[in-house]
Parts: structure tokens; C-alpha cells; sequence
């Protein structure tokens, strides 16, 4: 299984971007799919993720900001970054579950155990 994002660049506060996570030998569809990012000497923190049943959930901190959605057919999930902050400036890593998982909230946005796979990541570093 590999994962590979894109899509991480600067930019400037208020701007967007949209991070891409490629999935080759694993199959999207009724999987955990997940969003996590990570300052260095910092503990890392889920941003986003979509449960087994494509319900999405939200760190408070991006909620009504990013997005986050996934296109099966592809293979392919994506983050959707609005408004973006020099806060969300970080490395961000796509990950994926094994299992079927279907923990809804803040629990299953904070929860990166459920994780089996994870990108190499993708920096994002956002400017004022």
C-alpha cells in the first residue's frame, strides 16, 4: 500500500489549496480516510477525516474551512483548504485505515491509531 500526497505549496493568509492523497494498492471505498498534520516539536493533529460510512468530521480549528471529500473510483482523497491561517502552516500526511471504522467527532478526528497507512507528507506553510 502506498499513499502519496500533493498539492502542499505557500501561500498566503486567506488563501487556498487543495492537498491530493493518491492510494495505490489499497481500495478507498468503506475505509477510514484521514487528514493529520504536524509541527515539528509539536504533537501531531488530525485535521480531518472521513469515516467508513463517507460521514465527515472536523478538528475544531479548520471546521467550516477545509473539507475534506474522496473520489473512489480514483483511488484519490482530497483536502479542500479555505481561509487558510499562518496556524495551519504544517507538514501534512494523508492516512488510511485497514478496517472499517465508524467513529463520527472529535474522537475519530483525534484518534490516529485507527491509521494502518500513511503518506510521506506535504508541506503547507501559509504566510501573514
Amino acid at each position: 500500500v502506498q499513499l502519496v500526497e500533493s498539492g502542499g505549496e505557500p501561500v498566503e493568509a486567506g488563501g487556498s489549496l487543495n492537498l491530493s492523497c493518491v492510494a495505490s494498492g489499497y481500495t478507498t471505498g468503506g475505509k477510514k480516510l484521514g487528514w493529520v498534520r504536524q509541527v515539528p516539536g509539536k504533537e501531531r493533529e488530525g485535521v480531518a477525516n472521513l469515516n467508513s460510512g463517507g460521514y465527515d468530521s472536523y478538528a475544531d480549528s479548520v471546521k467550516g474551512r477545509f473539507i475534506i471529500s474522496k473520489d473512489n473510483a480514483k483511488n484519490t482523497f482530497y483536502l479542500q483548504m479555505n481561509s487558510l491561517k499562518p496556524e495551519d502552516t504544517a507538514m501534512y500526511y494523508c492516512a488510511a485505515s485497514q478496517r472499517k471504522l465508524y467513529k463520527i467527532g472529535s474522537f475519530a478526528v483525534s484518534n490516529a491509531g485507527d491509521y494502518d497507512y500513511w503518506g510521506q507528507g506535504t508541506q503547507v506553510t501559509v504566510s501573514s
